[in-house]
């Protein structure tokens, strides 16, 4: 029988492992490639020769797009040329220089009210003005009393008709209704009727401590007039993904740009 020479010196583990590692190199870039879909390329404050904003977008480069089927059956396309966040910042950078720029690396200073000019962490995305749905298509955030079966469980503190204080311990309004994840049963947001104009405004819950024998509900991110401030929703049945994270944005920025104070060092 003749043998082939050529099979004699093969290590036959060493190639699996050579095939291996062209494996794992291959499926790095992809995955790497592939999680560019969304934020790339990055702006930078550079221009190239000609004037034009330098963007970056590294190696791998950013892919070609590709149309994602949804569960509604509507499509979407990602990268898109359009998704770009071009929104002016309502900021300036500290150590500006008319004639060379900005100091690379320098923090931003709000130049108006930074918790409704979304800069710093009162940022928000701009999501699509639709809400989150269920599997039926129902909007998955909803106000407790328009679902059936709902309730708030003995044990835990049911907060209608505390009344809610900022972190300055003035009254703010009273809660009126509380609103529930019908995908993780829990309290999302409570509805806060507000005691200078009547007008209704969404708590995150996450903001919120319960003193159940004050009757209260604390919030610690504003103050008892700047709930005036909080974004309003379109409609009183259900909140948009943009509602949320504009919503979410202003209570997280109180706890940076609320009172003065909060703006200063922590060690002098």
């Amino acid at each position: 029988m003749e043998s082939n020479a050529f099979l004699e010196y093969v290590d036959t583990a060493q190639v699996a492992l050579y095939g291996f590692w062209a494996f794992f190199a291959g499926l790095i870039w992809y995955l790497h490639r592939e999680d560019k879909r969304e934020g790339y390329p990055l702006d930078t404050h550079r221009t190239d020769r000609d004037g034009n904003p330098v963007t970056v977008e590294g190696l791998p480069p950013v892919p070609s797009p590709k149309v994602f089927l949804l569960a509604d059956g509507s499509t979407v396309e990602a990268p898109r040329a359009s998704g770009a966040d071009r929104r002016p910042v309502a900021a300036r950078q500290v150590g500006w220089d008319d004639r060379y720029g900005p100091d690379v690396g320098a923090p931003l200073d709000p130049t108006g009210d930074p918790m409704l000019d979304g800069v710093g962490p009162a940022a928000y995305a701009e999501r699509e003005d639709k809400p989150e749905r269920m599997i039926d298509g129902s909007p998955m955030i909803v106000p407790m009393s328009s679902v059936q079966g709902w309730s708030i469980a003995s044990r835990d503190p049911d907060p209608r008709g505390m009344t809610v204080v900022g972190l300055d311990g003035a009254a703010a309004g009273v809660v009126r209704e509380v609103w529930v994840d019908k995908a993780e049963p829990q309290i999302r947001y409570l509805t806060v009727e507000l005691a200078a104009d009547g007008r209704s405004v969404l708590l995150p819950s996450g903001f919120v401590r319960y003193d159940v024998k004050g009757r209260r509900v604390k919030v610690a991110s504003i103050t008892a007039a700047q709930f005036a401030g909080v974004p309003a929703i379109a409609s009183h049945e259900q909140v948009t993904k943009l509602e949320e994270d504009r919503i979410m944005a202003y209570f997280a920025s109180g706890h940076l740009y609320a009172i003065p104070s909060r703006l200063g060092p922590l060690v002098i």
